[in-house]
């Protein structure tokens, strides 16, 4: 087995996946299979192979000969990462094209390995299935959009409805409305009128998968200023997305902000993927765009899962797996969860589902910024927090745990708090200050190690008021310094705090 790091999890095999699109093929060698899927390596080639298949029939004969020379490469690369599986899916063009199954064979031969040619219906299938993957719970309609097909399918939690596959990718409606955007639009319409299931999608979620898509994101990032560069579950309003995709289907991409980040060759078929989501918007009116770094790929990893790693938590699996790489204690990270349910209890604090989840997440994530310098190590967490490749939680509660993880370390009272702030509902604010403070106050009991919290409890006081009581085996760990963080609590929440000592001494703090 090859040596790895201690930033690595021990018990993952890597395996990875090759990708072969109509605009791109893609290799990426994932860290081991996962509820919450980590990628080791990822590379990808603009081969263009579906450019020109509706006039030929056929794929693009230089883009096959750049591939098959790709493919060698890809696969010592899966080889050098230790992959010890290697899935390859083919898509539009090379399952419709009239030399797709030559070059499938060619490619099988130069990758050593089978190739599966997903249908339509597959295809559509695998993307839901990625929704489902990233998003907790998933509710509306996804639509994957690809260079030779677009794959729509209706999700509500786990169940998938019938999909549909249109032949409406970039490349290929660029060939058929022989680049003329207002053909374009006129040519979506119509095939869109086929796709009775986005109807049922008033009012929902519409989740938009592929690179084109994501593209079109970022733009309306830079565009709007937008405070956080994460793909994953950025939503974008109806009224404002129509706004901006108006202005992108003039074809005047080159003026739109933020257009240097996007690489030339995928810069002409932008203005197809915003006439084809305007088209879908009319079709659908749902009440907002929803951005998915998940797809096809994702979709398939996911299905090898069984039943009870599918049922997993994503967010919460994430979490622990930082916490195992990068705290001092995963035991105490684990503590933590239960010591902080049992404080909002006890001061009266409820929880929406999501809202356990986050503050379960954020116990999770409290310690892993302890290597860096004490200066640095509330913003250091912030910035791994925002930036962390999370799925199965939005942007106000990235923002949320983000926040707990600084005003852990720089103070609950801070008010250097980063543009990111905003994303957090005042709610989500409140509560990250009221978390980080509970977890000032226990690390300076525990020094961050197990064994100390669940010895720790709350007990109720005249008045309202709440004691937090240390065993008389631990008297020893009463001090100053955990009653002034006591005080900074009561500050927060309110309450009148007591540190006490069973048959010891108490200090009241407020």
């Amino acid at each position: 087995m090859i040596s790895t790091s201690q930033g690595r999890l021990q018990d993952r095999r890597p395996l990875s996946i090759i990708d072969i699109g109509s605009n791109s093929i893609r290799l990426v060698v994932y860290e081991g299979l996962a509820r919450s899927p980590t990628l080791l390596f990822n590379e990808k080639m603009l081969a263009g192979l579906g450019r020109g298949i509706v006039s030929t029939g056929k794929l693009d004969p230089e883009a096959v000969t750049r591939s098959m020379e790709e493919f060698r490469r890809f696969r010592a690369l899966s080889n050098q990462a230790g992959a010890e599986h290697m899935y390859v899916l083919a898509t539009a063009a090379a399952r419709e094209a009239v030399n797709g199954p030559d070059f499938i064979h060619r490619a099988e031969d130069v990758l050593k390995t089978e190739i599966r040619v997903l249908s339509g219906r597959q295809e559509a299938h695998y993307s839901a299935l990625g929704v489902i993957c990233g998003f907790h719970p998933a509710n509306g309609v996804a639509g994957d959009l690809g260079g030779g097909s677009l794959e729509l399918i209706d999700i509500n939690g786990e169940a998938i409805g019938d999909g549909i596959t249109l032949p409406l990718g970039g490349l290929r409606l660029q060939d058929m409305a022989k680049n003329s955007l207002a053909q374009a639009a006129k040519i979506a319409r119509e095939h869109l009128a086929r796709a009775k299931l986005l109807r049922g999608g008033q009012g929902r979620a519409f989740y938009a998968v592929g690179g084109t898509w994501r593209n079109l994101a970022r733009l309306h990032m830079e565009m709007t200023n937008y405070p956080l560069g994460v793909m994953h579950h950025y939503e974008i309003s109806a009224d404002s997305a129509q706004n901006f995709l108006k202005q992108v289907a003039k074809a005047e991409i080159e003026k739109v902000k933020g257009i240097e980040g996007v690489s030339k060759n995928r810069r002409s078929l932008l203005p197809y993927g915003a006439v084809v989501l305007q088209e879908i918007m009319a079709a659908m009116q749902p009440s907002k765009i929803v951005v998915s770094a998940l797809g096809v790929r994702e979709g398939f990893l996911y299905s090898l899962l069984d039943e009870a790693e599918k049922k997993a938590d994503p967010l919460i699996s994430a979490a622990e797996e930082l916490a195992r790489l990068r705290s001092r204690s995963v035991t105490h990270a684990h503590e933590l969860v239960e010591w902080t349910g049992k404080a909002f209890a006890a001061f009266g604090i409820d929880e929406t589902e999501d809202e356990a989840r986050y503050r379960q997440a954020a116990c999770l994530l409290a310690d892993i910024g302890w290597r860096a310098h004490p200066e640095y190590r509330g913003k250091q967490s912030l910035n791994i927090i925002a930036h962390a490749s999370f799925i199965g939680v939005d942007h106000p509660g990235r923002a949320f745990l983000a926040l707990v993880g600084l005003f852990r370390h720089e103070g609950v009272f801070n008010e250097a708090v980063p543009e990111i702030r905003g994303l957090a509902t005042p709610r989500y604010l409140e509560r990250a200050r009221v978390l980080a403070a509970m977890l000032r106050v226990v690390y300076l009991l525990t020094a961050a190690m197990p064994g100390v919290m669940p010895r720790l409890k709350w007990e109720p006081r005249p008045n309202g008021g709440l004691a937090l009581v240390l065993p008389a085996s631990l008297a020893d760990l009463y001090g100053e310094r955990p009653a002034g963080r006591l005080a900074q609590l009561a500050r927060v929440t309110g309450r009148r705090l007591v540190l006490a000592v069973e048959g010891g001494p108490s200090v009241s703090v407020k």
